[in-house]
């Protein structure tokens, strides 16, 4: 059964059945299996599924088919207005999901652009201004937009919010509430996510109307075809150790992640140093600055890119090998984002997470989220204090017993010690013998004050007639 057949049979008309055959896709993935008819249906839709596994087709193609009728290839603007609404956290996730309504609808006349923030505004209201029937924006720069009256949602009929769950942990709460009052009230609203806390199931009763919920794994669940692994490091080497895996592995092409801007900007320069070309993608860069990291990284001429977990975020690298946690995330939820960035399309990926000591509490959460053991490598020369490593690799108890006698006899001895020094150093037994402490002080009080007083009499000869 040819590709063609196998989308046709969810409901596909054939020219977008044609397009995903053009890209190359063999069959529907289990999200696209079951939220296309769905969201073909007009129903609402909460869908849980591991990023990698083709969330944005699974919205993308049935709302290009629902648009289907309305195409036109007239140039007039009036006849293209906004009719899907797809909000994401990110620049990049942003891009990556605007190209691919591009090339899904490559044989309709249906248009669609994406609006962001960090670039000059003056393209995109060009574009918005040629009309076009799926805007995709960060929540940000489409208020912009809206301020400037050069958007608009009269004919919204979809609203799509996509990695739901990262635009909570990012604030985007207050600016998307604002987005939706300004939107028709009768709409379709599908919610799309790797992962959905509390916080987003509440945002979805209020949000959706007789939802469908589907959930393609385990909530939180990590990919299976990504391996773990856990290498304890003492924090100062942390840097060391990772030049020293990337070096002596011979890896080419590595998703570095660290907590904060600053890090990530420090790290790559002390890679660059250790002669590992690589590059930094985060906030704080232009928009310019990032696809041209990112390009570069794609395109092999860097081996190491290090990234914020923002930044990060709708990241499509294809048959990237390995992901490495410079630094353990804050959020459990994070680490499974982070690690989606492998192992994606049926491909298999390495997850690779330098623990320092104080990195165990997070990777105990991690564990329990994910519901496995990760194993734990030690690389030699790198790892921490013996004692530090016991407990990190779990050995703890079994070498408890043999430093606890050593210690009692260390600890007998110093005790003795200091109570030899008190009775034969008068001033360091006041503290410890305070019934002898008074007739001691007594004894060298006089001393104290005669010393003082010579010397001011030295200085400002004043004592010395009576002396």
């Amino acid at each position: 059964m040819t590709t063609h057949s196998l989308f046709a049979q969810l409901g596909l008309i054939p020219p977008l059945a044609q397009a995903v055959a053009d890209l190359g896709y063999e069959k529907p993935t289990p999200v696209q299996e079951q939220a296309i008819p769905l969201v073909l249906a007009g129903r609402d839709l909460m869908a849980g599924a591991q990023t990698g596994t083709g969330k944005t087709a699974a919205f993308a193609l049935p709302i290009l088919q629902r648009f289907a009728p309305q195409a036109s290839t007239s140039t007039s603007p009036a006849r293209h207005p906004v009719r899907a609404l797809v909000l994401t956290p990110t620049r990049e996730l942003a891009v990556q999901v605007f190209e691919s309504f591009r090339d899904y609808a490559k044989h309709l006349p249906l248009r669609s652009t994406v609006v962001y923030g960090g670039v000059d505004m003056n393209a995109q209201i060009a574009e918005l201004r040629r009309g076009v029937e799926v805007l995709v924006a960060t929540p940000g720069r489409l208020l912009d937009h809206v301020q400037n009256k050069t958007v608009m949602f009269n004919q919204v009929s979809v609203l799509v919010l996509d990695e739901a769950d990262r635009m909570l942990d990012m604030g985007f709460m207050p600016d998307i509430k604002r987005i939706i009052a300004l939107l028709p009230t009768q709409r379709q609203n599908l919610l799309f996510s790797a992962t959905f806390p509390d916080e987003i199931r509440n945002l979805a009763r209020a949000l959706l109307k007789n939802p469908a919920e589907i959930q393609i794994a385990a909530r939180n669940a990590a990919a299976d075809s990504v391996t773990h692994v856990l290498h304890p490091v003492a924090r100062e080497k942390k840097r060391e150790l990772l030049s020293y895996l990337i070096q002596t592995r011979g890896l080419k092409q590595v998703l570095v992640f660290c907590g904060t801007r600053i890090g990530a900007n420090r790290l790559a320069h002390q890679l660059r140093k250790d002669r590992i070309h690589a590059d930094a993608i985060h906030g704080d860069k232009t928009q310019a600055e990032r696809e041209a990291a990112l390009a570069d990284f794609k395109g092999g001429k860097t081996a190491v890119l290090v990234a914020t977990d923002v930044a990060s975020r709708g990241l499509d690298i294809e048959g990237l090998p390995q992901v490495i946690n410079f630094d353990i995330p804050h959020s459990p939820e994070d680490y499974v984002h982070r690690i989606g960035r492998t192992g994606r399309a049926g491909l298999t990926g390495e997850a690779i997470s330098l623990v320092a000591p104080e990195d165990q509490e997070g990777v105990a959460a991690i564990e329990k989220l994910i519901k496995k053991r990760i194993e734990k490598v030690l690389v030699p020369n790198f790892g921490p204090s013996a004692r530090t490593v016991a407990g990190m690799m779990g050995d703890e108890p079994r070498r408890k017993p043999s430093p606890s006698p050593s210690r009692e006899p260390r600890r007998a001895e110093p005790r003795r010690e200091p109570e030899k020094k008190q009775h034969s150093d008068p001033i360091f037994s006041k503290p410890y013998e305070p019934g002898t402490a008074p007739p001691q002080s007594k004894s060298e009080t006089p001393e104290q004050p005669r010393r003082k007083q010579r010397q001011v009499a030295a200085l400002l000869g004043g004592f010395k007639k009576p002396v």
